[in-house]
């Protein structure tokens, strides 16, 4: 025989379940009559009272709760169970319609809260899924009513609480590289200097006396107001900067360290567009970015290799390759000469003499051998004394045909053409230029200009 004792803590531990199942499901629904949960059953809605529902059993029994409005001969509506699936089979229809109802409620994107108010997914579950069957649909932006699916199909034996999404990051550490950085605690999550740190000298010495007036009570209030919104600002910078990880200061050192110098010039640039995108979307814009610089710089280097005439790997290869090899004496030149204008000259004194000055021999770059073009592309365009230049000039015949060709327009536009004119469109070695430019007028091709003209 069971005590009155033991039924009133049944009672209560039955209420304290009910809570918890409240809790942890999310929305519910109740009879206004007994007060019995009706989440999953089929329920009367009263279609007359706003928000009126009844069980079956008082419905039946024609149940008029006191305090209420309701009455028995009120229009009503069955509402079903709707736990059947319709788009895919893991969400019931139920789901769907909380789904839709929350997004309306809290806006597109506040997963957590739409999550929160379904009870029954987590917020990876309800974004993935609200951008599969809606934003991907065939018929966008109405979801896609042809899929075919076992409606009689009931899933409340799939029904529990929602995924605990596993939660990998590590706390924030208390070491020296943390509070360095504007005297941050991460023990707390604060700093020791807010962003508009003054605020609370706005309230600080306010009082609701019962002598205010009413313009005095909406002024103080008005001031709360300021303050709140401060404090939304302040909370909002907070996040910006923990999602970031920008308090993880020797991180962001390394992947500073990791960018090139053009690099590191977009993302000072681009920094200001971060506030107004989440990390993902920033980081996405500034990787395509970065890849647009990169064929940029790969396009203006093949366009260059076509105004030399090189088409081919073939011939990039070896154009490279002599390139270097004529860098490296000037380099060599100039860190010599800039290392002997460095030192200090020793005072001159009957035992020390001067050093003795390089002359230009010793820096003389050792000339390149001739190039062998005899199975260069091209080689039968030209005549044997371009064939000569070529050899000499170390350039292969379609760069020569492609500055020839741009040397005889340019005279043949402006009916003269200088020394200095004809390096300003010919961008290679001036030495070269000088060279092929004097090989044109002794070919007769241009005529020399006069200095007096």
């Amino acid at each position: 025989m069971r005590t009155l004792g033991e039924d009133r803590d049944k009672g209560t531990e039955e209420d304290s379940v009910a809570r918890q199942v409240e809790k942890e499901f999310g929305q519910q629904f109740h009879c206004d009559a007994c007060t019995k949960d009706i989440s999953n059953l089929v329920r009367i809605r009263c279609a007359e009272c706003p928000d009126f529902d009844l069980c079956v059993a008082c419905f039946g029994h024609g149940a008029e709760p006191p305090g209420s409005s309701h009455l028995a001969n009120h229009s009503y509506r069955v509402m079903e169970m709707l736990d059947f699936p319709i788009f895919e089979a893991d969400w019931g229809a139920d789901e769907e319609l909380k789904l839709v109802t929350a997004i309306e409620q809290y806006g597109l994107g506040n997963w957590e809260q739409v999550a929160e108010q379904i009870g029954t997914k987590n917020r990876r579950e309800c974004a993935g899924h609200y951008e599969r069957v809606y934003l991907k649909s065939d018929t966008f932006p109405i979801p896609n009513m042809s899929v075919q699916l076992d409606h009689t199909k009931r899933l409340s034996h799939n029904r529990g609480p929602p995924k605990k999404i596993p939660k990998t990051e590590r706390p924030p550490s208390s070491v020296p590289g943390n509070h360095e950085i504007h005297g941050y605690m991460p023990g707390r999550r604060e700093f020791e200097i807010e962003c508009e740190n003054d605020a609370e000298q706005l309230i600080k010495d306010l009082e609701f006396l019962e002598t205010d007036t009413q313009q005095d009570t909406a002024l103080k209030m008005a001031m709360f107001g300021i303050y709140n919104a401060a404090l939304d600002r302040r909370a909002e910078r907070k996040q910006f900067v923990f999602e970031r990880e920008l308090t993880d200061f020797r991180k962001l050192q390394q992947l500073e360290k990791k960018r090139s110098k053009e690099e590191k010039e977009v993302y000072q640039r681009m920094r200001v567009f971060s506030k107004m995108q989440t990390k993902q979307d920033f980081e996405d814009l500034m990787a395509g970015l970065l890849n647009e610089m990169k064929l940029r710089d790969e396009i203006a280097q093949l366009q260059e290799y076509r105004r030399m005439g090189l088409t081919s790997r073939r011939d990039i290869e070896p154009f490279e390759r002599d390139k270097r090899d004529r860098d490296v004496p000037r380099l060599t030149a100039a860190r010599f000469s800039n290392r002997h204008r460095d030192e200090t000259p020793l005072p001159r004194t009957p035992i020390t003499k001067p050093p003795p000055t390089p002359t230009p021999t010793t820096l003389a770059r050792k000339p390149a051998a001739p190039l062998d073009i005899s199975h260069a592309e091209g080689l039968d365009l030209l005549t044997p004394t371009e064939q000569q230049l070529c050899t000499h000039l170390r350039l292969f015949p379609k760069s020569y045909l492609v500055i020839k060709e741009t040397i005889l327009k340019e005279y043949a536009k402006t009916g003269s053409l200088r020394r200095r004119q004809c390096r300003e469109l010919i961008k290679i070695d001036v030495n070269k230029t000088s060279r092929i430019y004097d090989f044109f007028v002794e070919m007769g091709w241009i005529k020399q200009v006069k200095r007096g003209r």
